[in-house]
Formats: C-alpha cells, structure tokens, sequence
C-alpha cells in the first residue's frame, strides 16, 4: 500500500496580481497542499478577495508567516525578499522566490539553506527555455544574450532610468537604454529583469550572461528574446507576455507558479 503523503502547507507573501492567482489556484485545490497564512503591505484593509474563499487563510505579519507554513511563496516587493526567505530556509523549508534579481544581491541565502536542509526554487516565471538553460549547463556554455522589449510604463521608475535621468515619457520610437551584465541589470531594473536573473541562475551565471533592455513606446506586451551558443546545441528563444495589473509582470508569471505548485505531488512531471 502506497505510503499516504503529508499536506503541506503554504503561505502566500504579497497579494498583488500574482500572490491573487495563486491563492485562487490554491483554494480551487493542488494536491497536497493548503493555503494557510497570507502576508500583505497593510493587514487592516478590507479584503474582499480572501473573504470569498472557500477555506480562508490567516492574515498574519510578515514575521508570522514562516511559524504557519511548510513553502512560503514570494510574491512581494524585491527589497523584502530576505524577511520572507530567510526564516523559511534557516528552518529547512522551501521559499519559491519571484524576484530572482534580488536573489543575486542576497547569495548567502543560498548557503543558509544548504546548510539548514532548505530550498530555494526559481519558477520559469515570464521566460522559456530554462529547461534546455539547465541541461546545457551540464556541458559548456559559450554563450548568452538576452534582448527585452518593454513597454515604456513598464520601465518608469527603475533606479538605473532614475539615476541616468533617462526620459521614458519622451521616447517616440524603441530606445535601448541598457546593456550589461545581468547582475548589473538586476541592480538597475530590481522589478522587470528577474528573467534575466533566473536565466543566467540557469546556466551560464549573472555576470557572463548579457543583457540589453530597450523601450519601446509602440509596445503592449513584455518581450524577450535569448541567444544561446553552448557546446550541445545552439538554441533562440522569444516570447511576448501579456501585461498583468502590474505593467512590471506578466500574467504568466502567475501561471508558472501555480504549474510549480503543481508538479510538487503531481504523478507525472514534464519538464526538468
């Protein structure tokens, strides 16, 4: 007889467009998981959407969340990432991290949950191909350029667009404004490039993995496109996100997080 697995519990940190969809995926049921505790910005604002649940979270401070669940899930502000990751995986639990840019400028996260049993976990989030990034990082890489096109209300307000005093508003055609490293990119845009961080986390790392941001007022959608040159295949990817709420995010993001939560207890699993 089959050995019966525990539920797990998860805990949701932010509630912006996507901390929504996942806590919607989460009451409808995952198997082998349960929604226990939220964090959000202001916990005295009425929440209408947590009322029609069918089985309500607790609404607790974000230094509570780790003593009610099992996985944390980061959908919050990238300057909170280690409030929320940190207390998970010192305890050798498991914190699915969004804003994988942040995640560069906080590496010892990494060695804390080695040495405490826990886990990060990067979903795929708005990008393709970290499968293949993977697996051809078993071999040798040469190679990695990431190209973004991003509509111009997407970018308002990076710091890098702030301390170049780069007028967005202004633009009338597509204008590169960056091209680097995407650590240094990451720095730059800590809420559009995390597909950046999580490629280059994949496979070739932040500092080798280039990337070039262009904005372009003509836009609607988030688009990215990758260039990879690696001794097992040379592969091009591109893909145009549909904005969420947030002009920052796609709404896939949303969705890869939900297919992670998913594959946890699932049977069968797709993908590496």
């Amino acid at each position: 007889m089959a050995e019966e697995k525990k539920t797990q519990r998860v805990a949701i940190a932010g509630l912006g467009p996507i901390g929504l969809k996942v806590m919607q995926a989460l009451d409808g049921g995952i198997d082998g998981l349960v929604l226990t505790a939220v964090a959000v910005g202001n916990p005295d604002k009425p929440r209408p959407e947590i009322d029609r649940l069918k089985r309500k979270p607790k609404i607790v401070p974000l230094a509570a969340l780790e003593a009610e669940a099992d996985i944390v899930v980061e959908c919050a502000p990238a300057a909170i990432l280690r409030q929320i990751v940190e207390p998970f995986v010192t305890r050798g639990k498991t914190a699915v991290v969004l804003s994988a840019g942040a995640l560069l400028t906080n590496w010892d996260l990494v060695d804390i949950a080695k040495a405490n049993g826990g886990q990060i976990a990067v979903p795929t989030g708005a990008l393709i191909g970290l499968d293949a990034m993977t697996a051809a990082a078993e071999g040798e890489i040469r190679s990695v350029r990431m190209i973004t096109r991003k509509p111009v209300k997407g970018l308002l307000g990076a710091p890098y667009v702030i301390e170049k005093g780069i007028d967005l508003e202004g633009l009338r055609e597509a204008t590169k404004i960056f091209d680097g490293s995407a650590r240094d990119g990451a720095k730059g845009f800590p809420a559009n490039v995390n597909v950046a961080a999580a490629l280059s986390l994949a496979g070739f790392g932040p500092d080798k993995t280039r990337l070039e941001i262009w904005a372009d007022p003509k836009l609607d959608r988030n688009n990215h496109a990758i260039e990879v040159d690696a001794d097992s295949a040379r592969f091009s990817m591109s893909i145009a996100n549909v904005p969420s709420e947030n002009p920052k995010t796609g709404r896939i993001t949303a969705l890869s997080v939900i297919a992670f939560l998913r594959k946890l207890n699932a049977p069968l699993r797709v993908g590496t």
